[in-house]
């Protein structure tokens, strides 16, 4: 990238504060795929003039796949060293471009002494868009077919579901839902720690069994909002050898809509 982004702690050096605090988490951090999608997200934020930073080396893992696995104690371990160091810096505002960091620092590091505003991006894109400081054109996507898969983090446990598809809709493109979605929208098989584990044996896996509905609305682009969802989805087109349909974060289309 052509710029330079900021830690927290070299914005106390200055004596100043960040308008919003971007929570990379472990997959945003080193997962080769996800690091894409962090990219296109710090791209749009320093585009549109959004002063951001990150913890960089002080940030550890939120803690969600200990406490979903059923280790408590290595969780509060976990989200207090992140609870500590973000008060330290007087952090108020979050965005993360991940389901499971916007979920548990927003509903669960309260309880532990860490209250802050927790958007997830396309929360935060739909403020920026509102507020007339994200303008977006999506004119690269006319004719293209595009469905959503909600995240369960952000939709059924968070109740978050039209963000995303009001991004999406400035695309020009033509938006189709799945036939189960919202609501009744279908897990992808990762989340309760499951990522980092194999299936238990069973007919058919459920990222599989997910895409196979995704596949049935013949979409151009499967996009997500959750870098789990995006490589349980990517393996899931694969299984099919489908190698016409991509899978991409809206953060990603954003920056391609806006050729960043």
């Amino acid at each position: 990238m052509d710029f330079t982004i900021k830690t927290m702690a070299e914005y106390a050096a200055e004596g100043k504060a960040p308008e919003v605090l971007f929570f990379v988490g472990c997959m945003g951090s080193f997962d080769d795929r996800a690091k894409k999608v962090t990219k296109a997200l710090c791209k749009i934020l320093h585009k549109v003039g959004v002063e951001f930073a990150v913890l960089g080396q002080e940030e550890s893992c939120n803690g969600d796949p200990a406490k979903r696995a059923g280790n408590e104690f290595i969780f509060q371990m976990m989200a207090l060293t992140n609870i500590e160091i973000m008060n330290g810096y007087g952090v108020k505002k979050i965005v993360t471009a991940c389901p499971h960091c916007f979920n548990i620092i927003k509903n669960e590091y309260p309880g532990l002494g860490g209250n802050y505003e927790v958007m997830h991006h396309t929360q935060f894109l739909r403020k920026l868009m509102e507020e007339g400081r994200l303008k977006i054109e999506g004119g690269t996507f006319t004719g293209k077919k595009i469905t959503f898969h909600d995240p369960c983090y952000l939709g059924r446990a968070n109740g978050e579901y039209e963000a995303p598809r009001q991004l999406l809709q400035k695309l020009d493109s033509e938006l189709v839902e799945m036939k189960r979605c919202k609501s009744n929208g279908l897990c992808c098989g990762a989340g309760g720690a499951q990522m980092f584990k194999e299936p238990e044996k069973g007919d058919k896996d459920i990222n599989v069994e997910r895409t196979e509905e995704a596949l049935a609305e013949k979409p151009n682009i499967i996009a997500t909002g959750c870098p789990f969802c995006n490589t349980m989805i990517t393996d899931g087109v694969k299984h099919f050898n489908n190698t016409e349909v991509q899978v991409k974060d809206i953060a990603e289309l954003l920056a391609e809509a806006e050729d960043l």
